[in-house]
């Protein structure tokens, strides 16, 4: 038997045992598969499928959650797996926690208050992701990865699995380790993503300069911006300069 009080919308299969509650809504065409919960004052796209003991929307693991009206908003065509937990934004941090299109959370994975994930991201089994974590577009997180509150990780980033993250990665890179440090360039990634060949010859000319030169990261960002005009290199070195937590690379004296 179902317990459901939000807003539903057309098409939508709900099975045995959910529980969708009253501030709830859901948009067209979503598959809520049994006993998965959908709480809070949450907002969920269209064509998503939410599968079995999923809870979603329920509230912040935040000690400093004080049951103020938070949201979660959740965008179209997203495959939310068994066991994921998804909380909302807390007051000190927004408010909203914001998931976007296209993405592919597998089972267990944790999306903690006021985290941003773009589209098209990919989080694998038991990837943890603490409050005010923010993913770009494409990103690709291994299974059971632990990410640092506040960390960023830029577009295109790939994280490998077991890795335990505590600074920021730049957008096109692959890191891996407990900490993770910087490997390289996300060369397959971008093969499939970037027709114009020309724009991963200038990451790869960037990557070097910033990261295996053993110069200072921010000089070398500030130079290569008054040089390169690349939009990839652009946000690449853009990212780096903005970073809070660093960058964790292997400098090369």
């Amino acid at each position: 038997m179902n317990n459901i009080k939000g807003k539903i919308g057309k098409n939508c299969k709900i099975g045995e045992g959910a529980i969708i509650d009253e501030f709830v809504e859901i948009g067209d065409n979503c598959i809520i598969d049994p006993y998965a919960v959908i709480t809070g004052y949450t907002k969920i796209g269209n064509n998503n499928h939410i599968f079995s003991h999923a809870v979603i929307g329920s509230i912040p693991q935040d000690l400093k959650y004080n049951g103020e009206k938070t949201y979660l908003v959740i965008g179209d065509n997203n495959k939310i797996r068994e066991f994921t937990l998804i909380n909302p934004g807390t007051q000190g941090g927004g408010g909203v926690t914001k998931i976007g299109n296209n993405n592919l959370l597998m089972g267990y994975v944790h999306v903690a208050h006021d985290v941003i994930i773009g589209n098209n991201c990919i989080l694998a089994n038991a990837a943890t992701l603490a409050g005010h974590v923010v993913l770009e577009n494409n990103v690709v997180i291994g299974g059971m990865t632990p990410i640092h509150q506040f960390v960023k990780i830029g577009e295109f980033a790939m994280i490998a699995g077991a890795s335990a993250l505590s600074q920021d990665i730049p957008p096109y890179c692959l890191a891996e380790g407990n900490r993770a440090k910087l490997r390289g360039l996300n060369i397959t990634g971008l093969r499939r993503k970037l027709e114009n060949r020309n724009d991963i010859d200038e990451l790869k000319k960037a990557y070097k300069e910033l990261f295996e030169s053993g110069k200072s990261l921010k000089d070398v960002a500030k130079k290569i911006l008054e040089n390169n005009h690349n939009k990839y290199v652009k946000h690449l070195c853009e990212f780096v300069l903005n970073s809070k937590r660093g960058i964790p690379y292997v400098r090369k004296m």
